[in-house]
């Protein structure tokens, strides 16, 4: 004999799976893609349209509907989008007109200007921090501080123009993928947001606090100014940054309100390989509420941004 007394389940009630309500169909399976005989665009019509990639496609015709209206397409990122090697898809978007602005954290920069200038960047931290030398690069710190030293005695231009300009007068050898690079040259508004303390040229003997803190609060009224563009529509996508950014676009976000811009009905999307609070809360959530719409995906940037470029240029090609 049972200890513990059991349901009687024989009276529960059943209904017809026929009139159910039901989320998921056959007609919204993957289909089988045969990259041999079949174009591409075939392949993103072979993503089921469930969850995820189902919101992929949303997020890339949001954007080609946003271009189309004139709206603007915000990219801000993280450091590892440049340490992955995507940035040559985002000059890209860039040229093609498709993202209209770009907003990055001081270690993003720091990426753009080492592989623009000397063809190489991220360091082997593990190594070279058991003896101080992590982050000593010389040619690093005496490039981004002078140029931005330079700048905050001699002109109203915040950190992104700075080193922008600065790369293409020295002729960067590798200028061509540099994001600053390609949007100082293609008057493409960028920015640059630095926390004091966070980034290797910070701890160099020829970093001045004073311009760092001067350029980069130049460079957030500049992406007020962009924000403030998201009225009635755009999208904004945030890639890779877990606290800088998703900060600088809620703050931003408030002045442009604040000033009257009636920032509402825009799309935002955030991408990274984890789920983290503040992206989900200040990208996804706070800004869209009550209008507009935000979605979130978790996945390796080296393959969800790809596939989102290729989506928003086939999207892009199915509407001319």
């Amino acid at each position: 004999m049972a200890k513990f007394k059991q349901a009687d389940l024989s009276s529960v009630t059943t209904i017809s799976i026929k009139g159910r309500k039901s989320k998921v169909s056959p007609a919204d399976f993957a289909e089988p893609y045969d990259p041999l005989s079949q174009p591409f665009r075939d392949f993103i019509d072979s993503l089921p349209s469930i969850l995820a990639a189902d919101n992929l496609r949303a997020v890339a015709k949001d954007i080609v509907i946003a271009r189309r209206k004139k709206k603007p397409v915000i990219l801000m990122m993280g450091a590892h989008v440049v340490k992955v090697g995507l940035t040559p898809l985002i000059v890209d978007l860039v040229k093609r007109k498709i993202v209209t602005a770009v907003a990055m954290n001081s270690a993003s920069a720091i990426h753009d200007v080492e592989t623009a200038m000397w063809g190489k960047t991220s360091e082997d931290v593990a190594v070279s921090i058991l003896d101080g030398h992590f982050g000593m690069s010389k040619e690093t710190g005496e490039f981004i501080n002078n140029a931005l030293s330079l700048a905050y005695y001699n002109s109203d231009a915040g950190y992104a123009e700075t080193l922008g300009r600065a790369l293409v007068e020295a002729s960067a050898p590798h200028r061509s993928v540099s994001l600053l690079a390609t949007c100082y040259s293609a008057d493409v508004p960028i920015t640059v947001h630095a926390a004091i303390g966070t980034d290797i040229v910070h701890q160099q003997p020829t970093m001045d606090g004073a311009a760092t803190g001067e350029l980069s609060y130049r460079d957030f009224k500049v992406f007020c100014n962009v924000v403030s563009g998201l009225k009635n529509g755009g999208v904004v996508l945030n890639v890779g940054s877990a606290v800088i950014m998703p900060e600088v676009f809620l703050k931003a976000l408030t002045v442009a309100r604040n000033l009257g811009a009636g920032v509402r009905g825009f799309t935002t999307a955030n991408f990274d390989m984890i789920r983290h609070y503040r992206p989900l809360m200040n990208v996804v959530q706070r800004p869209t509420q009550k209008y507009g719409r935000g979605y979130d995906f978790a996945g390796h940037h080296e393959i969800m941004i790809p596939l989102l470029a290729a989506i928003v240029k086939q999207e892009s090609a199915r509407r001319r």
